[in-house]
C-alpha cells in the first residue's frame, strides 16, 4: 500500500504509509523532514536488467508488475496493488523480482514471477497463463504469496458497445486469518471484482466505468473495525496489500471526460453498499509538455463520523482534503 494508505483504507484510522512490499532492501531515505508537515524523500524505484533469450524475455531487478482487469479495485494484483482511493495510478511501486515471459503460441503466453522480500516467508512465487479465445481475453494464476496459497483468474470481453471484466482469487492461509475467512471458513479468503465500462459519443467522449468488489480480508462488521485496526496481525496483512478496503463490500462509479486533449477530467465515487458512506474524488490533469504534467485531486467524504474511537461507517472518518502533484519525466 503506497503513501496515503490511511485515507485509502477508508476509515482514516489505518497507517498513513508502509514500506513497499517485496523488497530485499527498501533503499529509500528522507532527505529533509520538518516534523509531520513536510518530508522530502528519495526512493530507488526502478533498477533492472532485461534480456531476450530466444523467445524468452527475462527481467531481473526492481521492476513494476501489475496484473488484472480492474479499474478501481483488484483481486489478482498481489505485488504492489493500488488502494481504492489512489489518486496517481500512472506509476506503480517497484518490487525486487525475477520475471520470465514466453509465448506458447500466437494467442497464449506464460509468465512467471519470483518476488523477494527480506526473508523466504515474505516472498512470492506465482505463475500465469494468459491467452485469447475469440473476443475473450483471460488469464489464470497459481502460486504462493507470503506463505499463502494463491489461485486466481481474470477475464474481459466486449458485450454490445461495452466492456465487461471480472477477477476472482482464493488465498489459503497456513493460519487463522485475523478478520476471519470467507463463507464460514477461518483460513480461506476470497476476493472478487466485477465491472464494466462504456464510452459514449458525447463531444470528445465520455467514459463511464462501474465496479463491485468483495474482499474476504476485510472486516465483517464495520462497527467492530476499531478492534481489528488495533490487532497487529490485521495491520500487518493490511500493510502488505491483502485488502484495499476496510470492509468486505465496495462499489465504484467513475466518469472520465476530456474538455480538450490536454485537460482530461475524471470523477470517481467509491462507496460502501453496506452503510452508504463513500468518497467522491474529482480529478483534473494539465499536460504542459511531454515532460511535465500537473494534477489536482480532491477527496470529499460522506457518511457517519466516528463516535469517539468507534468507527460507525467505512468512509465516514476519511478526512476531506486535496492533493496537487507535479510530475517530471526525463
Amino acid at each position: 500500500v503506497s503513501e496515503g494508505a490511511g485515507a485509502a483504507g477508508g476509515a482514516g484510522v489505518l497507517p498513513s504509509g508502509a514500506p513497499a512490499p517485496y523488497r530485499v532492501e527498501q533503499l529509500d531515505d528522507a532527505m529533509v523532514e520538518v516534523g509531520s508537515t513536510f518530508s522530502y524523500r528519495h526512493e530507488l524505484d526502478r533498477a533492472l536488467v532485461t534480456a531476450a533469450l530466444g523467445r524468452v524475455d527475462l527481467s531481473v531487478g526492481r521492476q513494476a508488475v501489475g496484473w488484472g482487469r480492474g479499474t478501481i479495485f483488484s483481486a489478482v494484483d498481489i505485488f504492489a496493488p493500488f488502494s481504492a482511493l489512489e489518486s496517481d495510478r500512472e506509476w506503480r511501486r517497484g518490487i525486487d523480482a525475477v520475471r520470465v515471459r514466453a509465448p506458447l503460441s500466437d494467442l497464449i503466453s506464460v509468465d512467471g514471477v519470483a518476488a523477494f522480500g527480506e526473508s523466504a516467508e515474505e516472498s512470492a512465487y506465482v505463475g500465469r497463463i494468459h491467452g485469447y479465445v475469440g473476443d475473450v481475453d483471460g488469464e489464470i494464476f497459481a502460486g504462493s504469496r507470503r506463505e499463502d496459497g494463491f489461485y486466481g483468474a481474470s477475464m474481459s470481453l466486449p458485450v454490445l458497445d461495452a466492456e465487461i471484466h471480472g477477477e476472482a482469487a482464493v488465498f489459503v492461509s497456513p493460519e487463522v486469518l485475523p478478520s476471519g475467512g470467507s463463507f464460514d471458513t477461518e483460513d480461506i479468503a476470497v476476493k472478487a471484482v466485477v465491472g464494466g465500462s462504456r464510452t459514449f459519443d458525447f463531444a470528445n467522449g465520455l467514459m463511464v466505468a462501474a465496479e463491485y468488489h468483495y474482499s474476504g480480508f476485510g472486516v465483517p462488521d464495520i462497527e467492530d473495525a476499531t478492534d481489528y485496526v488495533e490487532d497487529a496481525a490485521y495491520l500487518e496483512r493490511y500493510a502488505r496489500g491483502d485488502s484495499q478496503i476496510l470492509g468486505r463490500h465496495a462499489c465504484a462509479l467513475q466518469l472520465s471526460y476530456g474538455f480538450a486533449s490536454l485537460t482530461p477530467f475524471s470523477a470517481t465515487w467509491v462507496m460502501s453498499p453496506v452503510d452508504g458512506s463513500g468518497v467522491v474524488i474529482p480529478s483534473i490533469v494539465w499536460i504542459f509538455s511531454d515532460s511535465v504534467t500537473l494534477s489536482a485531486n480532491a477527496y470529499l467524504a460522506h457518511g457517519d463520523a466516528p463516535d469517539g474511537p468507534r468507527i460507525l461507517s467505512e468512509y465516514g472518518a476519511t478526512p476531506t482534503g486535496g492533493l496537487v502533484q507535479i510530475s517530471f519525466y526525463y
